[in-house]
């Protein structure tokens, strides 16, 4: 069963080193830039990938971390000669994201990817419409760069708890409308307000959203409330990321999907 809209690249079957080309501060998040010169030029925005340090992977105390961890990338450039330059967004909560953000410029990225199934285009006659909420921005500044080179050019709104993430906002191409918990940047509100403002203005849209459950939560309920199509990039905890462990279902209206292979993007109305 695939309850994903279902635009994907097939990864090659192993893990592999990229070299990390440059590292930035974009507020309260690392901005990674990998070389990955042997896998796919085209990733699909909403697909992911396992990252982990190679070496200084599981190292330490308790040998932790010791599974990699899933990443949406945010941006992929095609590299001359094959493969891609690709970018995540990371922030710095535990061991695993701890040992990420420490990389430097000319260090190792192990990944595997790009895994799962991305955003599907909106549909004949329906426009794009972005909600994002912290590190969900991180696969719509891809699926805004893949609208934008289609000649589009799709409204985003964005929630985040405070200015310094909202720094992330400034990696998009046109200022998005940007609402925090706190006021300290735009407004103080959550994502769903500007959302429902804009889905106001034209109700005949498509919503790509990502962000924390809560969130998701919310933008479905006035998804279904005004009666607009939805496609929800899920976030879960990964143990493989091809759908061998099952660590990470999600329940929907057909049964039990797993969000690392059926997803992670899924449309609305098939989640229970």
């Amino acid at each position: 069963m695939t309850a994903a809209p279902g635009q994907r690249t097939l990864a090659p079957p192993e893990r592999r080193d990229a070299v990390v080309a440059a590292v930035s501060r974009i507020g309260a998040y690392e901005l990674i830039v990998a070389d990955d010169r042997l896998g796919p030029a085209d990733p699909q925005p909403g697909q992911f990938y396992m990252l982990s340090t190679g070496e200084r992977w599981g190292g330490g105390d308790g040998e932790r971390p010791y599974l990699p961890r899933a990443f949406s990338f945010a941006r992929a450039r095609a590299l001359e000669g094959g493969g891609a330059e690709l970018s995540f967004l990371l922030e710095d909560i535990g061991p695993g994201t701890h040992r990420l953000a420490e990389l430097a410029p000319g260090e190792p990225l192990s990944l595997l990817g790009p895994l799962g199934a991305g955003f599907a285009s909106p549909g004949e006659g329906r426009r794009s419409v972005l909600a994002g909420g912290g590190i969900g921005t991180a696969p719509l500044l891809a699926l805004d760069d893949a609208l934008r080179a289609q000649g589009e050019r799709p409204p985003v709104v964005l929630g985040f708890r405070c200015a310094a993430f909202a720094a992330a906002a400034e990696l998009f191409s046109d200022a998005p409308e940007v609402v925090t918990d706190d006021g300290s940047r735009g407004r103080a509100g959550l994502v769903t307000e500007p959302l429902r403002a804009e889905l106001a203005r034209d109700p005949h849209a498509t919503v790509h959203a990502c962000g924390p459950p809560a969130m998701l939560a919310a933008v479905r309920a006035l998804c279904a409330e005004l009666g607009v199509p939805a496609q929800l990039a899920l976030e879960a905890g990964m143990a493989c990321g091809f759908g061998a462990c099952f660590g990470c279902v999600v329940q929907t209206r057909e049964g039990y999907a797993r969000v690392c292979v059926d997803g992670p993007v899924f449309d609305a109305a098939v989640l229970a």
